[in-house]
């Protein structure tokens, strides 16, 4: 135990002794790690909101401008009602659909009432199978005074495409990031490899085992890791509220809460981060532990 006690005390050292590559270390470590975060957290909300699509078996029914409401209620809903799949099928009028623009966005359509009222009449019509979403649709299409039905699939979609997309270039950015902070944080424990030469080759000479030498420079990269991970979730919470609202703005869509994924989020941050530190230690210790005491020194 006074052994492994000395061994994490020299690993945290070579932190401090080496602080301005440590800093760099750590600074392309946790650009990885936040773009990884963002990648996964983005992956997470579009999937939840496919999902939320894919469960939805209500569409919105648009009739044609010349439907009188009378004509809606008394001969196209009939129509809609008998056809197969169909479980309810409510009328939705144009005043009501502009009395709840004008709660959710005020004024602005305060005098579209009447004859200046723009919106359609429409049905709001629920499913019975949502396995059967696009025959149905298709069905509820053939009916007369029917102009368009809103179809939330094609969002979904469209979604999909945007995932697939971020995915893509998430991975390419996390392989480029994660090969950038393997190579800096194998660099600042050379240095500290370097400056410790003498003593290396002192320890290698005396017989000291590879894992003796090894561990040092191992808890200083897992260190690293550490300090990156934690600071990588420290930043990813408090951005990704802000990032939800801006893009709320462009798209409504139903977040997960980062409360959800907190606990999951800093432990893959600081993992991740332990695992990138451990293997550049290993990395750069590798060809010094294939010399003797001489050579190190280059002697």
């Amino acid at each position: 135990m006074r052994g492994m006690g000395y061994l994490f005390k020299e690993g945290v050292r070579n932190v401090w002794n080496n602080r301005m590559m440590s800093l760099a270390s750590i600074g392309v470590l946790v650009s990885c790690l936040i773009i990884t975060g963002a990648a996964v957290l983005l992956s997470m909300n579009v999937t939840s909101v496919v999902d939320s699509i894919g469960k939805e078996n209500q569409v919105t029914v648009f009739l044609d401008d010349d439907v009188k409401e009378l004509e809606a209620v008394m001969m196209i809903a009939p129509e809609i009602r008998k056809l197969d799949n169909i479980s309810d099928c409510q009328f939705y009028s144009k005043d009501q659909a502009i009395a709840d623009l004008k709660d959710e966005l005020g004024s602005l359509f305060s005098e579209l009432q009447g004859d200046d009222n723009p919106l359609p009449h429409a049905f709001h019509v629920t499913m019975i199978d949502i396995s059967q979403y696009q025959d149905t649709v298709e069905n509820i299409k053939q009916v007369d005074g029917v102009y368009k039905i809103s179809d939330r699939s094609e969002v979904a979609g469209k979604l999909t495409s945007l995932n697939e997309l971020v995915t893509q270039i998430g991975i390419w950015l996390i392989i480029i990031l994660g090969l950038i902070s393997l190579f800096i944080i194998s660099n600042s424990i050379r240095m500290t490899m370097y400056s410790r030469r003498f003593e290396i080759s002192i320890m290698k000479s005396v017989g000291a085992t590879d894992w003796f030498v090894r561990i040092p420079f191992i808890i200083e990269g897992i260190v690293l890791g550490v300090i990156s991970g934690l600071i990588s979730s420290g930043i990813i919470a408090f951005l990704y509220e802000g990032l939800v609202v801006a893009v709320q703005f462009i798209i409504p869509f139903s977040e997960i809460p980062y409360s959800r994924v907190a606990l999951e989020m800093s432990v893959a941050f600081v993992l991740m981060g332990m695992f990138v530190g451990a293997l550049g230690a290993a990395i750069s210790i590798g060809r010094y532990l294939k010399m003797e005491g001489g050579e190190i020194l280059g002697w």
